[in-house]
């Protein structure tokens, strides 16, 4: 199993209408003013560890930053911390809004 979603393969997920998924947004609060994906909730990386409480272990957790850097740090603790199902979103919100939604503003 894979530890990466494309933001492609996301927006199909998404499509489905699968509930379990959830979308961790790892950047600060001034990029996540700036463009963020609907449903996701913000979780800055450095207050992650103090924040697992807030996820689900049996929901799929997508990471995702600004590139992919901070969420594939992000999957890799969380998968360290006995959540089984996360994955990075590859190339962040920049990605998707190249790929899947121009109207989410690249910064």
């Amino acid at each position: 199993m894979g530890f990466t979603i494309s933001p492609k393969e996301l927006k199909a997920s998404l499509a489905k209408g699968d509930n379990k998924l959830v979308l961790v947004d790892v950047r600060e609060e001034w990029e996540y003013s700036l463009a963020k994906l609907d449903g996701s909730i913000l979780i800055p990386l450095g207050t992650l560890p103090q924040s697992l409480a807030r996820l689900n272990r049996d929901s799929e957790i997508i990471a995702i930053c600004h590139h992919g850097m901070r969420s594939a740090d992000a999957t890799n603790f969380l998968i360290q911390q006995g959540f089984p199902n996360v994955k990075n979103l590859v190339g962040g919100i920049d990605a998707w809004s190249v790929q899947v939604d121009g109207t989410v503003p690249r910064y």
